[in-house]
Formats: C-alpha cells, structure tokens, sequence
C-alpha cells in the first residue's frame, strides 16, 4: 500500500505530463506518430521530450503528437513552433538527440542544424 506522500508524488508528476500536452501560447514541440513514425521509434522520442521538458521544468512548452507529417524516410521527424520565427523539422531523431535539442532549442533558442532537414539534403 501507498503512502499518502507517494500518491501525492504520482499526481504531481502525472499533472505535469497532461500540462505538457495541453495547447498553450509558447513553443510548441510536434513528434510525427503515423505508422512509420511510430516504426522508425517515434514513441520513445515523444517520451524523452516530454520527460526532459518536465525535469526541466520549461514553461511555455507543449509536446504533442500528430499524425503524418509527409516525409517517411526521415523519420521520426520533430516540428518546433516558436511564435514569430519559423519552423524547425528535425529528422532521424532518437531519444539521445533530444536533451540536446531541449538545451540549445528550447532553453537557449540556437537551432541544432545538423539534426535538421536542411542538414540531411546537403
């Protein structure tokens, strides 16, 4: 049986998972989850954002999924939104990838370009 502390300890790390999800003003983070997204190991990606946003305890940040995004072979692909600067599409990601992406992206705003689409073309 719980204690009441660690029930309370669950919810709290539970709420800060759904707030992650929850559409709100501020950087957006889009993992692509379609078969092939979720073939190529999307899943794992997803969770690793959403683990590394929480620890770090970013405000302004949502993680979210959709479906496809339209480029099959590079996946799984990540979209970053921030409000007045374009979008960021990093490819092949992988859960290593991410605490990189969150530091300089997210915290610091230096996009990782050899992560991103524009790096795989070349």
């Amino acid at each position: 049986m719980k204690s009441l502390a660690e029930l309370k300890a669950i919810k709290e790390k539970n709420k800060m998972g759904v707030m992650l999800r929850e559409e709100q003003d501020g950087i957006r983070v889009v993992v692509g989850m379609a078969t092939c997204g979720i073939a190529a190991g999307a899943r794992p990606v997803l969770n690793a954002f959403t683990e590394e946003v929480a620890k770090r305890r970013l405000e302004g940040v949502t993680v979210a999924q959709t479906g496809c995004i339209g480029i099959c072979q590079y996946e799984p692909v990540v979209e970053v939104y921030a409000p007045g600067k374009e979008k960021v599409t990093y490819v092949k990601m992988t859960p290593e990838k991410v605490a990189r992406v969150v530091a300089d992206h997210l915290v610091n705003g230096n996009v990782v370009t050899e992560y991103t689409i524009g790096a795989m073309q070349k």
